[in-house]
Formats: structure tokens, sequence, C-alpha cells
């Protein structure tokens, strides 16, 4: 380490002309030097011995920046941040280079996102994850992954954690993802600031169920008076909506049903692996109110190739309900419950109100989760035992309601 020179540079002499061509020392391993063409620029100089090495060690030059960018006062700064580096034992230059192969968030979320749409099939999640990543968490992106800490993460969800808490929910899950996975690369060391347990849940108000959008359920005590006024409605949304509370069933698998899928005579309906969120094929058992669903809808298909016909079709021949039918159906219908919220309105049933057991319930949902008993009964589909809790269901639905008629549908009504 060398000494601090009697007299150390000043700011005058660093940016005036009184300093000629060479090596100027300011002490402690720091030193200006002034180039023949005038340009000026700092360097750190230090020995550095590796380990098992004998001797004094080599003469290592490191650059802190030019003049025009780094002041006397931050090149001071600068050369401390090396000598304690050195004094913990770890070569400034090598740590420079590591820490440039170091990504920002942004690049580690692209990454992180990229991957995930592979296992994606849903456009409106992947557009998802992509607005959250880099529209809510842009204040992150610009950061090295091993810089972010905790107030870095609180200061992008604090803004929307109530005024959008779901989407604030999910971009604190996807913020940790990216950071886990930035971990595991090891880009980083400490823990992760986006944990939620024992962390976050500690800054940050805990979510009220009932306002989460995206799961907002019906109280299934509520759910006969509601079929009974949604039978009312002459409409393939009305049709279609029944039949997904029925099945309890995703919108995604619902819409994109076709008649090639549906075997009336086994009142088994069959939702092939590329359109499950879990990857699985998936046979859903159709209760006769199911059935006599798609009895009404059925009127609906014609053509040759009935198979591959949608079976809750839209206005545009061929084609299915779009995406937001449903939910426009629950708008106009001015209740305060989501699509994806009737499957929470079955589980809710079927734990509070029926003696179905739990392994039965999560089949039927088609749930990737679960304990080595659930995932037993997936592999084994329990097909028939499922079939006697949508019956229940079903009979818990209908309550004494009347089927509504489809004769306006039939004429051409969607």
């Amino acid at each position: 380490m060398t000494k601090r020179p009697s007299k150390m540079l000043t700011s005058p002499e660093v940016v005036g002309g009184s300093l000629g061509a060479g090596r100027h020392a300011d002490g402690d391993n720091l030193y200006l030097v002034v180039d023949k063409s005038g340009a000026k620029r700092w360097v750190f100089i230090y020995r550095w011995r590796e380990p098992g090495q004998t001797g004094p060690g080599r003469l290592r030059e490191m650059g802190l920046g030019s003049l025009a960018k780094v002041s006397l006062a931050k090149a001071r700064l600068k050369a401390a941040d090396q000598r304690e580096l050195l004094g913990d034992g770890v070569d400034p230059i090598a740590q420079s280079r590591k820490s440039a192969e170091i990504p920002t968030f942004g690049a580690e979320a692209d990454r992180w996102s990229e991957r995930r749409e592979g296992e994606l099939k849903s456009k409106t999640s992947k557009a998802r994850i992509k607005r959250a990543l880099e529209v809510y968490a842009k204040p992150l992106r610009g950061l090295r992954v091993d810089a972010i800490e905790t107030h870095h993460v609180v200061d992008v969800l604090e803004p929307i954690w109530t005024e959008k808490p779901e989407t604030a929910h999910k971009l604190r899950g996807y913020i940790e993802a990216v950071l886990d996975a930035a971990k595991v690369r090891g880009h980083r060391t400490t823990e992760n600031p986006a944990r939620w347990r024992g962390h976050l849940s500690h800054l940050l108000a805990a979510r009220d169920a009932a306002a989460r959008g995206h799961h907002a359920a019906l109280p299934y005590a509520e759910l006969s008076a509601f079929m009974g006024t949604l039978r009312t409605r002459d409409a393939v949304a009305a049709l279609a909506l029944e039949f997904l509370i029925l099945t309890a069933a995703r919108s995604g698998e619902i819409l994109g049903a076709t008649w090639g899928e549906i075997d009336l005579k086994a009142k088994v309906w069959t939702v092939p692996a590329a359109r499950m969120k879990g990857g699985r094929e998936h046979r859903v058992p159709l209760s006769a109110q199911a059935v006599s669903v798609l009895e009404k809808v059925k009127l609906l298909a014609n053509g040759d190739d009935v198979s591959a016909m949608p079976v809750f079709p839209g206005p545009k021949k061929g084609k299915p309900l779009s995406s937001m039918a449903l939910a426009m159906l629950l708008r106009r219908m001015k209740v305060e419950t989501t699509v994806h919220g009737f499957r929470s309105s079955f589980r809710d049933w079927a734990g509070e109100a029926s003696n179905f057991p739990r392994e039965i319930a999560e089949a039927a949902l088609a749930h990737t989760g679960g304990d080595a008993t659930e995932r037993a009964y997936r592999r084994g589909d329990a097909l028939e035992k499922r079939r006697k809790l949508m019956e229940a269901w079903a009979g818990f639905v209908e309550r004494g309601f009347k089927f509504g008629n489809v004769s306006n549908l039939v004429k051409g009504a969607a």
C-alpha cells in the first residue's frame, strides 16, 4: 500500500494545467495519469499476490475513469472501495470483471419470462407477465440483480398495492421468481427481498381475499339464485357460463371445447392435454344438467364436420365465443364476481358443504399440486368418484330451477 504523500493533489491542480505528463500520486494507491495529449484519468495501483504465491505480488493497475467523468472527491471514494476489497482478500480487478458479468434485472426478467412463455398456453397470461415486468417493474430494470434490496421492491409495489391488488400480488411473485433465478445462476447471494412470508408481510398490508379480482367468488349459498337468473338469458354466453359452473372448468377449456371432445352417450368431456393448464389430458364427468346444456347448444351446430366445430360458437361462423364473452355477461348482470371465481365457489362448497374427500375435489379441478394421495387420484383418474361429486354439485346448483329454453338461440341470437 502506498503512503499518503505529504502534499495531496488539490482540485485546482487536478483540473488546471500545472501538472505535467506522467503519474501524480494522491496517496493510498490513487494516481492521476496525465497523458502527453493532456488527457487525464484516474488509476488505482496495487500489488496482488495469488493464493500460494510468494514474494511481493504482481503490480496491477486498475482504471477508475477519466477526469471528465470522475472528480477528485469521487476518485478518492472509488479508491477507498478498492482498498476495502484488498483488505478482505479480494482482487479489485477480478471483482470488477465479475460484477460486469452480473445482469440487470431487466435482462434477467426477460430471460425468465421467455422461459415462462414456453410453458404458458394463454396469450393473456403471456401479455400480463410482459406488462408487469416491463411497465410496473420498470424502476428495477436498470439495476443489477445483486444490487436490488427491499426498499427497491417496496417502492415498486406500494403505488399499486391497494389500487391494483391483484396486479401487485402477481408482480411481487414475478419479481421474487426472477431474483430466485438470478440466485440459482450465481448472481445473488443474499435473501430474496421480494419474498412475502416473514419479510414483505411486515411492510405491506395483507391482501383482502375479497379484493382478489381474479378469484372474486360468489358464495355458494347464492349460486342457486344466480343460476335462476342466468337461465332467463337466451344467449350462447349464458349457456357457456352455466356449463362452466356445472363442470367447474376453466373458461379457456370451455371456450376451446369442440364437439369431437364430447361423448354424450358416455357423459364424458375429454379435454386434451394441449388445452389444459397442467399439460395433462382431463376427463370431465357430465351430470344430467350439464348434458342438458350440451343438447340445447348442439342445436346451433351444423355442417359436415360437426366434431371440429366449437361447442359454444361465437358470432363468426366456425369460431368460438371470445375470451371476454363470459366476463361481459357477468358485467351486464351486475354480479360482483369473476368467471374464474365459480371454481372457488365449487371448491368452497365441496370442502364445507359436502362429505367428498379433498383429493376428489382437487382432481375435479385438475389441480396439479397436492400431496401424494391427490397425485395418485390424478394418475388413476377417479372418474366415477368424481361423477358422483359433480352430480351432487349439479343437484345443489339446481335447487328446483327449471332449464331455460333456447328457441331464440336456434333462430340465430348469440
